[in-house]
């Protein structure tokens, strides 16, 4: 084996090592390796509050972004993904074992299901897609289980209780910004402004904050009894939320991402938040 390739080998080797570093160190003997799982099991007994984290089904595969998995470990959480099952048997079965809910991003919602025909600009649906996340939310209210949605997930808690969306902001409003980055999701690319009276303000504790932004779509016509918390400069909903009617808050921009960047701590207490609301949704009788 030449040099090069016995140094790429090398470097395979500990970047892999240094993933399972993250975590449990690994090793090479089994023995250690399950003793030291035993011991971390030991220091952590396993009440941590469990998150149900809304999928998709692309090609046949349950998919979801290790983002939101990883934000909600990093928040204290047990994250557990929710397959994109219509069947909602299976789906309250599941929900009510979990102890709060993160709706999660993708595609374009159908229009005709906020009573609107599509328009040119409109991307990418997926009816089934549409179907399991109004199944979850409506399960999920039912429960009275804390919701925190992110960009399609603030859409979905839109529509869901009765609102509307702009199927595509450069089309339908006039004056609006860039909404889609090219930057980093790490990094802020817009202000937002936070309402002084609102949940996010209260645990952000800022009136002023920069974001990332992905979105074509966002809120229209507010749902009865939610409520506007932040918007950009150029007027586009980038929060609401549902207090106390609704255990809700939604974004329209990604937290899970800013919160591997440098301003990481100013937006980690989002998923705080959520933990915290699932820790009292599950000391509850």
């Amino acid at each position: 084996m030449d040099m090069k390739k016995l140094f790429y080998l090398w470097l395979s080797i500990s970047l892999t090592l240094n993933l399972y570093a993250q975590e449990v160190k690994f090793h090479y003997s089994l023995t250690e390796l399950y003793a030291d799982i035993d011991r971390q099991l030991a220091d952590k007994p396993g009440h941590a509050p469990v998150i149900g984290i809304s999928s998709n089904d692309v090609n046949g595969k349950i998919q979801v972004n290790t983002t939101y998995v990883n934000a909600v470990l990093k928040a204290g959480g047990v994250p557990l993904v929710l397959p994109c099952t219509l069947q909602p048997e299976a789906l309250a079965t599941l929900l009510r074992q979990v102890d709060g809910l993160l709706l999660t991003g993708g595609e374009d919602f159908h229009p005709l299901l906020y009573g609107e025909e599509p328009l040119r600009q409109l991307g990418d649906v997926n009816t089934h897609r549409d179907v399991y996340d109004l199944m979850v939310l409506h399960i999920a209210l039912q429960l009275k289980l804390p919701i925190l949605g992110i960009c399609r997930g603030e859409q979905l808690c839109n529509i869901g209780l009765g609102g509307t969306l702009y199927q595509d902001l450069p089309a339908q409003k006039a004056g609006v910004g860039m909404h889609r980055q090219s930057i980093p999701a790490t990094v802020g690319s817009h202000s937002i402004t936070i309402e002084p009276d609102s949940y996010l303000h209260r645990i952000l504790g800022r009136e002023q904050a920069v974001v990332n932004s992905f979105h074509h779509q966002a809120v229209k016509e507010l749902a009865p009894g939610l409520k506007v918390s932040a918007r950009s400069a150029d007027g586009v909903v980038e929060a609401i939320e549902g207090f106390p009617t609704y255990n809700l808050l939604a974004l329209q921009f990604h937290p899970e991402h800013l919160v591997n960047g440098d301003d990481a701590e100013s937006f980690m207490p989002i998923f705080r938040d959520l933990i915290e609301r699932a820790k009292s949704y599950k000391r509850k009788p």
